[in-house]
């Protein structure tokens, strides 16, 4: 199916173990790749509301970088504290492998899957959405500068840091900066006016 084509009742419902809760009557079939790197993450942090792993361009440009995400960018700054990396393994289809990638995202919100793609942990929907819009934002702005050609400028550490406690939790907001609750209901009526049937 296109992405276009997915709504709700195309999706699966599926537990830990791998099995199928409720099956769409219309579909593809199960992602079983999917299933492998989504199910690691949800039975190792229970934090995880929600888990996006994604393989676009730019991340996966970015992946491919010894250099991974640059710290050139104010969007970039945001994951210097919550940023981990995992080396390409092939396709995701062993069990075994999810004792791995859990290993080396530890407590951070932000993977770059080395030679593939992304994934991102959110407590919420909003949150993991906000995280992953905003980490494509960082690799491509950092694709365009190095296409410029141009010597980059890095900004001094004691900003990394700064900028990184900014969207960490706080007790004044348990979710940090970054949680999406802003963006969220913008988001959704952007998809009312595209397709309010997207949900059906």
């Amino acid at each position: 199916m296109l992405y276009e084509e997915i709504t709700a009742s195309n999706l699966y419902k599926i537990d830990l173990e791998g099995q199928i809760i409720l099956q769409p009557d219309v579909s593809d079939g199960l992602n079983y790749a999917g299933y492998v790197i989504h199910s690691a993450v949800h039975s190792a942090r229970p934090d995880a509301g929600c888990v996006i792993h994604t393989h676009t361009r730019t991340t996966m440009a970015v992946s491919a970088m010894k250099c991974g995400v640059l710290p050139i960018t104010q969007t970039a700054l945001r994951f210097y504290h919550s940023l981990s990396y995992h080396d390409y393994e092939g396709p995701a289809v062993d069990t075994d492998e999810r004792k791995r990638p859990i290993a080396d995202l530890g407590p951070n919100d932000v993977m770059m899957l080395r030679n593939h793609g992304s994934l991102v942990v959110g407590r919420t929907i909003p949150e993991a959405f906000n995280i992953a819009y905003y980490l494509e934002m960082a690799c491509r702005t950092q694709i365009d500068a190095l296409a410029g050609g141009g010597e980059l400028i890095f900004p001094p550490k004691e900003t990394h840091d700064a900028v990184g406690r900014s969207v960490e939790p706080s007790p004044d907001n348990p979710l940090g900066s970054s949680d999406g609750s802003r963006d969220w209901p913008a988001l959704l009526r952007i998809l009312d006016r595209i397709d309010p049937y997207y949900g059906s």
